[in-house]
């Protein structure tokens, strides 16, 4: 079967960022269907390596047949929460010029019913990016309590209705097992008081239930950290992000490299002892330029890229 065509998003802006050097090593962290990478081996020269990770199988199928013969390329099975170990196997801690990572779900996955991540084609209600591991989206539906449920759409999707929804979802499961993307969405929309004309109703909820059972937020935080003993210095990393949550983990972790997080400790000392300036953490990274966003003609050629936002640090000595 064809895999779904892939437009990747801010594709030169993300190549341009990372200020690819013909004989540097480079890591592409979300592979999806290769668009970055592609871009990436394009411009390095025949001492240059680039190392990729994903953990959809058919991205993996995808970089076997596509970089079948490409001796700079090599790719893992995993998740980037697994950047360190990765990196220690291939003998690059340290020593990799420019870290991509291209957070989210991808137009494949998303196109592709039997994955279970969109409410617009129904199918299976699976939303794991990887499919050999963890729970379902349907078997997390069949087991929170209403609780759990309505915290973690209140969380991920910022959702204002969010115990009614997880009440009504609970009331539903009771009558019949939700294993399709429809039943949740229908469910979900009959729950909702406010309609949005230019968004499903189900849209947070479905984003919410994705990033919780993915633990994708989780497995940013680890990465982004990981990436400061995982570059050399003046190596870059680049990150696009597709919803406010991933973004405001980036900014802030970049911030605080940047800029230095002060230690609270000497912040309410007590009267009468000399006042200490706030210690600061090492300075890590330094930002390049302002975060960027998809163009007008980019827009128009890719309307999915509208939410994206591209952050680039570079690691310091």
């Amino acid at each position: 079967m064809t895999a779904p065509a892939h437009i990747p998003v801010l594709l030169n802006e993300a190549v341009v960022g990372l200020a690819v050097q013909p004989n540097g090593i480079y890591l592409d962290g979300t592979f999806g269907r290769g668009g970055h990478s592609s871009e990436v081996l394009a411009a390095l020269g025949e001492a240059g390596r680039l190392f990729a990770i994903d953990q959809d199988l058919t991205a993996i199928d995808v970089a076997q047949q596509r970089f079948a013969d490409e001796q700079r390329f090599a790719i893992a099975h995993s998740s980037f929460a697994e950047l360190p170990a990765l990196c220690e196997r291939w003998g690059i801690t340290g020593k990799v010029d420019g870290v991509l990572l291209d957070i989210g779900v991808s137009s494949p996955q998303l196109d592709d019913a039997e994955r279970g991540f969109s409410f617009m084609n129904n199918g299976p209600l699976d939303m794991r990016m990887n499919q050999s591991a963890g729970m379902s989206a349907a078997e997390w539906v069949a087991t929170a309590d209403a609780e759990e449920m309505a915290n973690v759409i209140y969380q991920y999707g910022e959702e204002k209705n969010s115990r009614r929804i997880a009440r009504r979802i609970v009331e539903r499961r009771e009558e019949r097992a939700i294993t399709t993307t429809k039943q949740l969405a229908d469910i979900v929309a009959s729950a909702s008081r406010a309609r949005d004309r230019k968004k499903h109703p189900a849209t947070r909820t479905f984003q919410a239930i994705r990033i919780h059972i993915n633990k994708e937020l989780e497995v940013l935080e680890t990465a982004l950290q990981a990436s400061l003993d995982v570059l050399r210095p003046g190596g870059r990393l680049a990150v696009i992000s597709f919803h406010s949550l991933e973004d405001r983990i980036v900014k802030n972790f970049m911030r605080e490299q940047a800029q230095g997080k002060p230690n609270k400790a000497n912040i309410a000392a007590p009267r009468g002892l000399p006042v200490q300036q706030e210690a600061q953490v090492p300075l890590r990274f330094k930002l390049i330029g302002k975060a960027m966003k998809p163009s007008e003609e980019e827009l128009l050629r890719n309307p999915r890229s509208r939410s994206s936002v591209l952050r680039i640090a570079e690691k310091l000595a």
